[in-house]
């Protein structure tokens, strides 16, 4: 699987989409702009969030053992049994084959064997022992082992994500020009390759009398950005931030609130596999809006 799945999980899973009616006033929109915070910081601390990662393992073709004893191809953290089964990857499959004596489950029944959906699909099939949980995902034709833990002490430790005061000027209106034909831009990722991505159209916008465009993926109905700026390794995630967008109104304008936003999951672990914001959407001004880097010791492999 490309990064583009990434994009379309996280273009369906906004939860708070712009559009062009304006605030009624100054302090609605400002608590606007908290709840969507908390509830941001509520989806990183939800069982599907990422603040609870803890491994990511790429698979070899063959058999892959996997526990918590360090001769095991996958090295699992402590609390798991020191050897709990394997993964065999196989002309593009994976199958888990458990060790008899781990009660290892799916969907809350016990499970000894089992050939796993990636999360190319709608459905991964996710496995369970104790508080962890693994499942596939599929990169660019690699297959890695995505764990979770679900008391992961990281939970514990953020309790806020750092970000800019919110200043109504941040939310900015944007002319939106939908293309007739395919255009299509260049996404690079972490993993030091790069997709292509295909763009709806281009966003038209003014920041102190200067004019700006952004490319978004998505769909006219669902416009979302990576976008970088020159807050970037500085205030912000050297990686670039994300944004939802929404859909543009009858007349093709649309909002882009900077103030909702937000770093992409490598800000917070290095065990997601992020896209970077395309040369063309990293833009030379600071966006002093939003959310800036988290305090966290953060490394890449």
């Amino acid at each position: 699987m490309k990064f583009k799945i990434l994009i379309i999980l996280l273009v369906l899973t906004s939860l708070i989409f712009n559009n062009c009616k304006q605030p009624e006033n100054k302090k609605e929109y400002i608590h606007s702009v908290k709840e969507w915070r908390k509830n941001r910081l509520k989806r990183l601390k939800s069982e599907k969030g990422w603040l609870n990662l803890r491994g990511l393992f790429w698979l070899k073709e063959g058999e892959n053992t996997f526990g918590s004893d360090s001769t095991n191809d996958l090295i699992f953290p402590d609390k798991a049994p020191e050897y709990m089964g394997k993964f065999i990857l196989k002309d593009s499959s994976v199958s888990f084959i458990s060790n008899n004596k781990v009660p290892v489950k799916h969907k809350k029944e016990p499970v000894e064997k089992i050939r796993m959906k990636t999360d190319k699909k709608d459905q991964p099939t996710v496995l369970e022992y104790k508080s962890l949980r693994w499942f596939v995902i599929e990169r660019n034709g690699k297959y890695g082992i995505r764990l979770r833990d679900l008391d992961s002490p990281l939970l514990e430790k953020v309790d806020s994500v750092p970000s800019y005061p919110i200043k109504p000027e941040w939310r900015i209106k944007a002319s939106f020009n939908e293309f007739q034909d395919e255009k299509y831009i260049e996404v690079p990722n972490v993993l030091g390759g790069s997709y292509k991505e295909k763009v709806p159209g281009v966003l038209s916008f003014m920041i102190e009398n200067k004019k700006y465009k952004l490319w978004p993926a998505g769909s006219k109905n669902n416009l979302f950005l990576i976008f970088g700026d020159e807050t970037n390794a500085e205030t912000t995630y050297g990686g670039g931030r994300f944004l939802s967008v929404g859909s543009p109104d009858e007349n093709n304008n649309v909002f882009i609130d900077f103030n909702k936003a937000y770093n992409p999951p490598c800000a917070f672990t290095p065990y997601a596999t992020c896209p970077l914001p395309p040369r063309k959407n990293v833009l030379q001004v600071k966006i002093k809006a939003g959310e800036k880097a988290p305090d966290l010791p953060v490394t890449h492999h």
